[in-house]
């Protein structure tokens, strides 16, 4: 999954790193088949990672397509640190550079010379991919243009958008308050509401707008079991919506209840009876929608 210049909406910018990780291991057998199904006419060579976060798009892309180059962009230092960080160990570090920018400002040169690798541009990319981050900029419909200019003739962009903040637990838990999940969600949509407009757009008819044309568009309905072959909790997805119950927690508890603030509170108490990281009932449960458009 984002991401994007959104980094400089929340100072959690190390919490952040740790779900977009976290987000990237959960879900990389989804990020894969997404990628695998770009209707790109030839591999690329060049790539745009818009709002890359901490790499999920970026190292999906270079596994995805062994040839390219990825240039990765993204708000927020630390996590290009860490980006980087990651293609060295995978030794992957020749194939990408990494431009700090806030996409509602001054766009770099995303053509310009490789400084940090010490080569040349690489040209026009044939392939920009933005996952999780077009909802958090202020003018996406500037984006769209100027993606729109960048792209090779021919050039793909590759839109892809959750439809929601994912859900982990099952609707009749937990037992002293069922339903909690729900509630958080709808305290949570109504404080995005006011802060991301921009969410839960359908960017079809924009990308059309901005001179693309929209060559696939599909939802994607993610299902990821908590539990394995023996019953035992999946440690990387109870991390995971620890991480993003916390997230979830800091930005709609003013929202709830305090009954259903004391029972979140008890899942995410990591050493009481009711940890989130107790239960084998866990599933990651979203969905993602796909807008592939292309430059004609």
């Amino acid at each position: 999954m984002n991401h994007t210049s959104h980094a400089s909406h929340t100072p959690h910018v190390h919490d952040q790193a740790e779900i977009l990780d976290l987000d990237a291991e959960v879900l990389a057998e989804h990020t894969a088949a997404i990628t695998a199904r770009l209707p790109v006419r030839a591999d690329p060579r060049h790539i745009v990672d818009l709002g890359c976060g901490t790499g999920t798009g970026t190292f999906a892309l270079l596994a995805r397509f062994p040839g390219a180059q990825v240039t990765a962009v993204d708000a927020s230092a630390a996590h290009l640190e860490r980006l980087r960080v990651r293609a060295r160990a995978l030794g992957l570090a020749d194939r990408v550079r990494t431009v700090a920018a806030d996409l509602d400002a001054e766009w770099p040169d995303l053509d310009a010379e490789w400084p940090d690798l010490g080569r040349p541009g690489l040209g026009r990319p044939e392939l920009v991919w933005a996952s999780a981050s077009l909802h958090h900029l202020a003018d996406p419909d500037r984006t769209l243009r100027t993606v729109h200019a960048l792209l090779a003739p021919g050039g793909l962009f590759a839109v892809v958008e959750p439809a929601g903040f994912p859900r982990f637990l099952p609707a009749d838990a937990p037992r002293e308050r069922p339903g909690l999940e729900d509630r958080c969600h709808a305290a949570l949509a109504h404080h995005h509401a006011g802060h991301l407009p921009h969410r839960g757009a359908d960017w079809g008819p924009r990308l059309t707008a901005a001179g693309f044309t929209v060559e696939d568009d599909r939802t994607i309905a993610v299902h990821v079991d908590g539990s394995g072959t023996d019953g035992s909790a999946n440690e990387a997805v109870g991390r995971y919506a620890l991480s993003s119950l916390e997230r979830l927690r800091a930005n709609a508890a003013h929202a709830l209840t305090a009954e259903d603030r004391a029972a979140l509170d008890a899942l995410l108490d990591t050493g009481g009876p009711r940890s989130i990281l107790r239960r084998p009932d866990l599933a990651v449960r979203t969905e993602r929608t796909v807008w592939a458009a292309r430059r004609a």
